[in-house]
């Protein structure tokens, strides 16, 4: 009973458990909806959007179009541990989206119209993201501006000077920059032979694992080191932290440049692939940077379970692809997934429900127990 207890109690097995309620009830709702939509396609259309590339009968297909949900996985997943490196350490960061734009203002323009390689465009992009990380943060540790409000600022700032800069590339006969195998293919991200197992898929690059190592990584540092261990430290109580002889205006800072590499990086490992072109008439901040926020919290707040997190919306997003359009509409997806994100919000509340419930088992174990009986010298007898 004991060892029950220890194990349904600790943080990481109840955040597993509190996520996997929360995708069953979202699921569960998202399934009422196709019934209210539809009632005869409803079992059919939560199927269909549960299998994404299963949908396809033969094998090859299936691996090219799980490729393809894999390159989508890597820049929401960047996006994610962007969101849950600044929420370690008690910064939210908003601004990703913002990031995110400005990282692939920086490569697409240093691969089209510089003709520079991958490995130059990537560390473009993250100084770009990085740079706009920083206005954030010194705006929060020097005039203490809260960061959510600078940083939706930035997003609007940051997508209207990208698409301004980005026109200087595009198209003739369209709004698409240009394309990036024809006009510079040295700055095509390599595959290192990882197309070959996505049934040749050329989308399929360095930018996926690349990715998971990041978030294994991201994770040693703020578990493991002592630099992960100060920021934390700063993001729980600043004044505490301070008093300890910590730099807490320089952490804030570092922070939030931190965050903002790591989103910009997951554009550049978008547009990089080859995969999309940017739109210079888009009135509209993309989704990938705001997504982040949802993985993030499903994946409670880990850089691990924002791994499985990240790969499981991008899974459900890309399956609403295969719905009938004749009957439901493909944005079906967005609203499974935010039912889902919804019951998030209930997280707290399930590990309180499991916390109990051990607390009683753990209650009931001990009244099962023999008491023990003292002799007047404090010695034990049967």
């Amino acid at each position: 009973m004991n060892g029950k207890q220890s194990f349904f109690r600790r943080p990481g097995v109840q955040t597993f458990v509190s996520s996997i309620i929360c995708v069953i009830l979202g699921l569960l709702l998202g399934y009422i909806v196709l019934l209210l939509i539809n009632a005869e396609g409803a079992g059919e259309g939560i199927v269909t959007l549960l299998k994404n590339f299963m949908n396809y009968p033969s094998k090859p297909a299936q691996m090219k179009y799980l490729g393809n949900t894999l390159v989508k996985m890597a820049p929401l997943l960047m996006c994610a541990l962007s969101v849950c490196f600044c929420y370690k350490t008690g910064l939210f960061n908003i601004g990703a989206a913002g990031q995110y734009v400005v990282g692939a203002g920086a490569c697409l323009y240093g691969a089209l119209a510089l003709k520079l390689p991958w490995f130059v465009c990537l560390l473009m992009s993250m100084i770009a993201g990085a740079v706009w990380g920083m206005i954030v943060g010194l705006l929060k540790a020097n005039l203490n501006v809260n960061e959510v409000i600078s940083g939706i600022m930035l997003n609007w700032i940051g997508l209207y000077s990208v698409n301004m800069l980005l026109a200087k590339v595009k198209e003739v006969a369209s709004p698409y920059t240009l394309k990036l195998a024809s006009v510079n293919p040295s700055a095509i991200l390599p595959t290192m032979g990882l197309d070959q197992l996505f049934s040749r898929n050329q989308y399929v690059t360095i930018a996926v694992p690349l990715s998971v190592l990041i978030a294994v990584l991201l994770w040693v540092v703020l578990n493991k080191t002592a630099f992960g261990y100060e920021l934390r430290a700063t993001g729980y109580n600043k004044e505490a932290a301070k008093y300890a002889g910590m730099r807490e205006r320089r952490n804030i800072v570092l922070t939030l440049m931190i965050g903002g590499a790591l989103a910009s990086l997951g554009a550049a490992f978008l547009f990089l692939t080859g995969f999309e072109e940017w739109s210079v008439t888009q009135s509209a901040v993309p989704g990938m940077g705001f997504n982040g926020i949802a993985a993030t919290f499903l994946g409670g707040l880990n850089p691990i379970g924002t791994i499985f997190a990240s790969y499981f919306i991008q899974h459900i997003t890309s399956g609403g692809a295969y719905l009938d359009k004749a009957i439901y509409p493909s944005q079906i997806s967005d609203l499974v997934i935010a039912l889902i994100i919804y019951f998030c919000g209930f997280v707290l509340f399930f590990k309180t429900v499991m916390n109990r419930a051990g607390s009683k088992n753990a209650a009931g174990g001990n009244a099962n127990a023999v008491p023990v009986k003292k002799d007047e010298k404090g010695g034990k007898t049967e």
